[in-house]
C-alpha cells in the first residue's frame, strides 16, 4: 500500500490564545492575527496537490481549513475526531489561574499525567486513543495521496509524539506554532516525521501553548 503524505496544521491564532486560555473544545474564532496567519499558511500550500481538507469542526480549525481549501481548490469536509483534546470545567481558565486555585490539578497537568482527566474531559491516553484511530480512519482513503488536517495544538502534539514514538509524559521539546506546516508520512504501520515547525511564511508571528 502507498503512503499517504499528510500536512498538519495547527489553527490560527484566537483572542483565547493570545491571553493563554485553555480552550478545548470551546468554540472559539479566530482573531485578526490568526486570520492573517491561516492566509499565510495557505499561500504557502497554493501550489500543493491536495487530494483532500479534513479539518476538526471547531470554527478556528474550520476557518484555517477554508483558507486552504481557498488557495488549493481541495474539497473540504469536517470531522470532530480532530477537535482540542477537551478540557472540561477548566475550558476558559487560564494556566496560572488554574495553579493558584486549584495546585494538586495543576501539577498532574503540568507533569504530563497519561490518565488525568479533568472533570469532563479527556485524558492525554483518550487524546491519543482518538487522534490516532481518527488519522488512521482519514489517511486509509487516500493511498499515494496528499491530505490536509486542521486541527489544535493538542492534536497536533499527538501526532509528533506518534510519529517519533515519544511517550506521553515526555517534555516537549517541539514546537506547535499557530499555522506552521508540519509533514508526515502514513502507512499501515503507522506515522513517520517528514518536516516540522516550518513557519517560515510567518515571520515569527506564530504562538505556542499549554495543552
Amino acid at each position: 500500500m502507498q503512503a499517504t503524505r499528510i500536512i498538519a496544521i495547527r489553527h490560527g491564532e484566537t483572542a483565547w490564545n493570545a491571553t493563554a486560555r485553555l480552550q478545548g473544545h470551546k468554540d472559539i474564532p479566530l482573531n485578526e492575527l490568526g486570520l492573517w496567519q491561516a492566509a499565510q499558511a495557505a499561500q504557502a500550500l497554493a501550489d500543493e496537490p491536495v487530494a483532500q481538507i479534513y479539518s476538526s469542526d471547531l470554527q478556528r480549525a474550520y476557518q484555517t481549513a477554508q483558507a486552504v481549501a481557498g488557495t488549493t481548490g481541495a474539497p473540504l469536509a469536517a470531522d470532530p475526531g480532530l477537535r482540542e483534546r477537551s478540557f472540561g470545567v477548566h475550558e476558559g481558565r487560564t494556566f496560572a489561574e488554574l495553579e493558584a486555585e486549584l495546585p494538586d490539578i495543576a501539577l498532574r497537568w503540568r507533569q504530563r499525567d497519561p490518565e488525568f482527566t479533568p472533570e469532563g474531559g479527556e485524558s492525554l491516553v483518550m487524546l491519543r486513543d482518538r487522534v490516532k484511530a481518527t488519522v488512521e480512519r482519514l489517511a486509509a482513503r487516500h493511498p499515494g495521496e496528499l491530505i490536509v488536517l486542521t486541527a489544535h495544538g493538542g492534536v497536533l502534539d499527538t501526532l509528533y509524539r506518534l510519529a517519533t514514538g515519544q511517550d506521553l509524559q515526555a517534555p516537549r521539546t517541539f514546537a506547535l506554532g499557530n499555522a506552521a506546516i508540519n509533514r508526515l508520512l502514513w502507512t499501515p504501520q503507522g506515522l513517520g516525521l517528514v518536516g516540522w515547525a516550518d513557519s517560515s511564511h510567518l515571520e515569527n508571528t506564530a504562538r505556542d501553548e499549554i495543552c
